[in-house]
This record gives C-alpha cells, structure tokens and sequence, in this order.
C-alpha cells in the first residue's frame, strides 16, 4: 500500500521558498502522532489570502470528531499562525491562546513553526461527558492545562426531561448557543483524548 505523505502537495504548484518550507514541515511531522491526511498543504493561488497554507485537524478518533483546525499562513517570510475556521482556515479577528508569528528564511520559519504545531499537540487534550441513562447528552472537548472550551455537541434528546426543556428555551436543540458548564455541573467523566495529564 502507498505510502501517504504528510503535507502532501506537487512541487509544480510551490515557489522555491514555498518547497523548502513545505519540505521541512514535511519530515518534522512524520514524528507526529497524526494521520496524514490531517495535515494539509494548500498552494497560494488555493487560498482566498493568497498565501501558502499548513494546516492540521486535531481530531478524537474515537468519536470521529474535529476538534481543532489549527495552521500557518506563509507568504515566503513571514509566518502567521493561529486557530483556523474549519471551512474557509482565516485567522480569527483577533489573537487567540495559539497566535503565532516568526520570519526569516524558509528553512527557518519552517522549523519554528513545526516547534509550533508540536507545542499544540503536546497539550494535553480531553473530552469532558455528561451522561443520562448511561448516554452521553453533551460533550465538550478543552485543553486540561487550561480548562478553556475547544468545541462541544449537544444531544438534547438523550438529556434529563428538564434540561431538554431548557435547552429548548435557549435554542440549543436547534444548533445554537454554548454549553452552560456550570448549568450542567461537573462531567460525569473525563476522556483523554491526547497527551499526557500531568500529577496533580
């Protein structure tokens, strides 16, 4: 069976600098306990921005969930990197928790942003649950060194009677609105998902 790359991408569609800092990017992540096809090279003229994008989807395998896109804009010096939109990868408005910058040649800014990419996945990762009957209603996935939300789902139909009701008056049942974690309590379990916890 073939072997896929990570990063893969067709040199033709890259300018020198541009294959240098996918190369780079490329061996570093082959130490990486992702799949490749979690790691996406897209060419400038692919991209709204016009830049180089590497990205990665952080996923939960076990519930064949995204969690997290993160990635990096190129423009053949500088470098910046953040959390991405799952659909168009723009940064956000504003700086996030994983905002990063670095310039300099290619074959530089490539190994500090692979430094990057590893610094997220070293975070430890997990799926918090709450369970009715023995079913997880809602889940959400955070950063236990942190505690700050990634993503949730809700399943307002496996919920207790009353918080299908309140969920309903917040419109969660129908796609909108954040999980109220006080509201909910502690979780009935924690998952880890990736990384290592450490001792308290």
């Amino acid at each position: 069976m073939e072997e896929i790359p990570w990063f893969e991408h067709d040199k033709n569609d890259l300018t020198s600098a541009q294959q240098e800092f996918a190369a780079v990017l490329s061996v570093r992540a082959g130490s990486w306990s992702v799949d490749p096809l979690d790691t996406v090279l897209l060419p400038a003229h692919h991209t709204s921005f016009g830049e180089l994008l590497a990205y990665l989807d952080i996923g939960d395998p076990e519930r064949h969930q995204g969690v997290l896109t993160i990635g990096a804009h190129y423009n053949g010096t500088i470098v910046r990197a953040d959390k991405l939109h799952n659909q168009n990868f723009s940064r956000p408005d504003a700086p996030t928790e994983f905002t990063f910058a670095t310039a300099g040649n290619p074959t530089e800014a490539a190994l500090r942003t692979a430094d990057w990419f590893e610094r997220v996945l070293a975070r430890p990762l997990v799926r918090c649950e709450w369970l009715y009957e023995g079913k997880v209603y809602a889940f959400r996935y955070e950063h236990a060194d942190s505690g700050r939300g990634l993503s949730e789902v809700f399943e307002p139909p496996l919920a207790l009677p009353e918080l299908r009701e309140r969920f309903a008056a917040e419109s969660v049942d129908r796609g909108r609105g954040r999980i109220n974690r006080a509201g909910l309590g502690e979780p009935d379990q924690v998952v880890l998902v990736r990384g290592v916890l450490s001792s308290p």
